[in-house]
């Protein structure tokens, strides 16, 4: 017997009062001053709507009402800034070499910027410490206490469900506490906002990356190990258990065969080069006890090194089989590369292209990410504020007028 369709919840009055000073907020945050006008056409609200919004966010501290200056006809028009601020978010990166800490205010401007090696790290709960060392000094270089952080956006290579919850039936991912969200609350008293790494990285791209105004969009984080973020007409796609964008599916995928991201191909293939004595190369005196970085190969490639620039051949190949599985499966508008490797990966465009071109007759666009290694962390603000501006209302500002 089939169900009923379910009853679209009342729209009652702190609903609706919490939905309006949303949108007020969302326009404010992005903007510099606005008049009332502006807001009453940017929102579709009523006049006396934006007018009654807008006093209760100056109670707040949400809002300051500038002067209006002065006009030589009528009323003058109210004016309204944001109080950008009103407090700070943090953006957390917990990478699996670093974790990455910004300060930012209220219009996502940078304060300050911290970061921890977690080189060394054994058990969850030792990387869940070096989290927190990194979030201190990180408020200790901004000038900022935690009474005045409102919320905090983190991110994991892992998958996270809508509840922000870690997925841990995969042994790469128990690096991660689970209970991490819980203990830097209270450590800390803000609300910690998990979230999958790529779909941060997504966040960030789409906000003040190379994606801005596309809507239908995959980072795909490329460095050691391949994730990616979907985002379709302009909202993340997460799954049932948070495990869409997951690339497992890659071990399927031939001339892929693994989930291993193009520094780690790069170092593993430059090194093997190295230790065959019949292969000449640069990479040999580079090599360090036998061993090359990915840099090392990019580099030398960009010198003219034949061998390395075959690795790089191979590795534009792989990628682009990649790319176009995803673009197969989601036909997104752009697929941008991200992560530390992105200003590497420029140099592998034309190839990468070239070879797209032949495995799908409507390639998506690819752009390599403009953001480098502060993608996560940037769309990790980009998370805590997207928070701040839905709970304004319930969020008790440590500066808020007596």
């Amino acid at each position: 017997m089939a169900k009923p369709p379910a009853t679209p919840p009342t729209a009652t009055p702190t609903m609706l009062r919490r939905v309006n000073a949303g949108k007020v907020l969302g326009v404010l945050t992005r903007a510099r001053v606005m008049t009332g006008t502006g807001l009453i056409e940017a929102t579709g609200l009523t006049r006396a709507t934006v007018h009654a919004v807008c006093n209760d966010l100056i109670s707040m501290g949400w809002v300051v009402e500038l002067d209006p200056g002065r006009t030589s006809v009528g009323r003058p028009s109210r004016r309204f800034e944001f109080n950008s601020h009103a407090g700070y978010v943090l953006g957390i990166d917990i990478g699996a070499a670093k974790t990455t800490v910004l300060v930012s205010d209220l219009r996502g401007e940078t304060v300050a910027k911290a970061g921890r090696s977690a080189a060394g790290v054994k058990t969850p709960g030792e990387r869940t410490g070096i989290v927190h060392e990194t979030v201190v000094e990180a408020l200790a270089s901004a000038g900022v206490s935690d009474a005045q952080v409102l919320a905090a956006g983190a991110g994991v290579a892992a998958p996270v469900d809508r509840d922000g919850n870690i997925l841990v039936d995969d042994e790469f991912w128990r690096r991660f506490d689970t209970g991490l969200s819980d203990r830097l609350t209270e450590l800390h008293g803000w609300p910690v906002l998990l979230e999958n790494d790529a779909n941060l990285a997504t966040l960030g791209e789409h906000w003040r990356g190379e994606a801005r105004n596309v809507d239908d969009l995959v980072v795909l984080l490329a460095g050691e190990r391949f994730g990616s973020g979907l985002m379709d007409s302009g909202r993340l796609l997460h799954g049932s258990r948070g495990g869409a964008g997951e690339m497992v599916f890659l071990k399927l995928v031939e001339g892929v065969g693994d989930t291993h991201g193009i520094a780690r191909i790069a170092r593993e293939n430059g090194t093997a080069a190295v230790a065959d004595p019949g292969v000449e190369t640069s990479l040999r005196r580079l090599a360090t006890n036998g061993e090359v970085t990915a840099v090392q190969v990019f580099r030398a490639a960009a010198d003219g090194d034949k061998v390395a620039q075959g690795i790089l051949h191979e590795i534009a190949d792989r990628t682009a089989r990649v790319v176009a599985t995803l673009g197969t499966l989601f036909n997104p508008e752009l697929v941008v590369l991200g992560g530390a490797v992105a200003e590497a990966a420029a140099a592998l465009l034309p190839d990468l292209r070239a070879q797209l071109a032949s495995y799908t007759s409507t390639p998506p666009r690819v752009a390599v990410s403009s953001l480098g290694d502060a993608i996560v962390s940037v769309g990790a603000v980009r998370h805590a504020l997207n928070y701040v501006e839905q709970h304004a209302l319930d969020l008790e500002l440590a500066c808020r007028p007596t």
